[in-house]
């Protein structure tokens, strides 16, 4: 393993989407969630105002069907999300970015990386979750893959995964464009109702990717 130069300089080119990156902290372990800024999004730390937009998203039936939410998760999930997101961005470097379109400055979603104490989860996970309204945009394969740069660059890790139910084939089609493969199908303690695939994209690939 190990993290090459064009890693840390945060250059996330993937399958042409050719997007720089500009962090606040582009050569140290990150303890606390950084901003960063895409072409198109600004990737921010959630903050207290981000509440009734967030709670939004999560209460879209688009969203609840892709993450199997239920119905009457409202203001408590999203405000427990936010704080839990901060969290583990403290603890583990990890963690997922609130994103506002730059142009408008409309909260669209979120999106980054997440590693739960579980002992059933592959590893450092990508993931993302915008509000339906914003889809189709390709802001989440661009916020994807600047959490991929992000997290190689500061985390010494061989792989990173994405962990998706089968029926959610938007969020496989981005995880396919990011450079990810399906690397198994498993049930995971967290959802034992139906196996889950798990998508992995390894250092080596995305190293080839960048240099494409």
């Amino acid at each position: 393993m190990g993290v090459e130069r064009s890693e840390l300089a945060g250059a996330a080119s993937v399958r042409g989407a050719g997007i720089p990156l500009r962090s606040e902290r582009d050569h140290e372990h990150v303890t606390a969630c950084p901003t960063l800024e895409t072409e198109r999004l600004i990737m921010r730390p959630f903050r207290e105002s981000d509440l009734d937009a967030y709670t939004a998203v999560l209460q879209t039936a688009q969203v609840r069907a892709a993450l199997h939410l239920p119905d009457d998760g409202g203001r408590e999930r999203a405000w427990a999300g936010m704080a839990a997101w901060l969290g583990q961005w403290q603890l583990r470097g990890t963690g997922q970015w609130a994103l506002d379109e730059r142009a408008t400055g409309a909260f669209v979603g979120r999106a980054g990386s997440h590693w739960p104490e579980q002992a059933d989860w592959p590893g450092i996970e990508i993931g993302w979750t915008l509000h339906p309204d914003h889809w189709g945009n390709g802001y989440a394969t661009e916020a994807g893959a600047a959490a991929i740069a992000h997290t190689f660059a500061h985390h010494d890790v061989d792989a990173v995964y994405s962990v998706i139910l089968p029926d959610n084939a938007a969020s496989q089609a981005v995880a396919k464009r990011l450079g990810f493969t399906l690397y198994e199908e498993r049930l995971l303690s967290t959802f034992p109702e139906m196996p889950h695939g798990i998508w992995r994209l390894t250092r080596s690939d995305y190293r080839s990717l960048i240099r494409r």
